[in-house]
């Protein structure tokens, strides 16, 4: 995250305004997924795995270690990005956390995800 970001969060914060930004730094949990909706819209979801870091002394570790992140990425130019990622890959994406509803077998079904406004490689899996 960029200090101006930081700047301009910190300083929404203290105007008791809303901040909805989210940095997640992990692997990407398995390959991306292409998919067109009913609306012609294309969408490209990732599944990025984030370590939980660890808990203080004395309390009891959990056995979970990570939390793998749903996130959508719904721009041409960051899914033609995305799209060379495979899983294992370290990322980094960054957005804003939504809850969207959609029909599913007949019934309204929503997901909380990270709508991603940016992304970047870090690391590529090793291969072997």
């Amino acid at each position: 995250m960029t200090a101006q970001k930081v700047e301009r969060s910190e300083v929404a914060a203290d105007k008791g305004a809303a901040v909805n930004e989210v940095r997640l730094v992990g692997v990407l949990g398995r390959e991306p997924a292409t998919r067109e909706l009913p609306s012609g819209d294309r969408l490209m979801t990732v599944q990025v795995n984030v370590q939980r870091p660890p808990l203080p002394a004395g309390q009891e570790q959990p056995k979970q270690r990570v939390d793998p992140i749903d996130c959508a990425v719904w721009t041409a130019r960051l899914q033609r990005s995305v799209e060379k990622w495979h899983e294992g890959d370290l990322v980094e994406v960054s957005g804003a956390v939504r809850r969207r509803f959609f029909q599913a077998g007949g019934t309204l079904a929503s997901r909380v995800e990270v709508e991603v406004d940016r992304v970047r490689l870090i690391r590529r899996a090793r291969s072997g």
